[in-house]
């Protein structure tokens, strides 16, 4: 039997390039709003970061979701997302 092909990506923050599975997928939609997609399967363009505040920190610090997403990016946008994010790990924690 065959082994199934795990999908690489690499985390806008670390750099390092892991499974999707363990990564969060940020989208832009169609219509620019940014959000976080747990399961991976909205439309629009994606990119990728650990499930790590610290990666999330230093997307922000070095811009990359702006430069992955060819715009400006609010600092709104990305509390919106720690917030998020922080509140996702504590329900897979409990």
């Amino acid at each position: 039997m065959k082994t199934k092909k795990i999908p690489m990506r690499m985390c806008l923050g670390c750099g390092e390039n892991k499974p999707k599975r363990e990564l969060i997928r940020v989208v832009k939609s169609p219509e620019g709003e940014i959000s976080l997609d747990f399961t991976g399967k909205k439309s629009g363009r994606g990119a990728y970061i650990c499930k790590d505040t610290e990666c999330l920190k230093k997307t922000q610090k070095n811009k990359r979701l702006s430069k992955s997403f060819s715009c400006k990016i609010d600092d709104s946008v990305y509390e919106a997302l720690e917030e998020v994010l922080e509140n996702e790990l504590s329900a897979e924690n409990n």
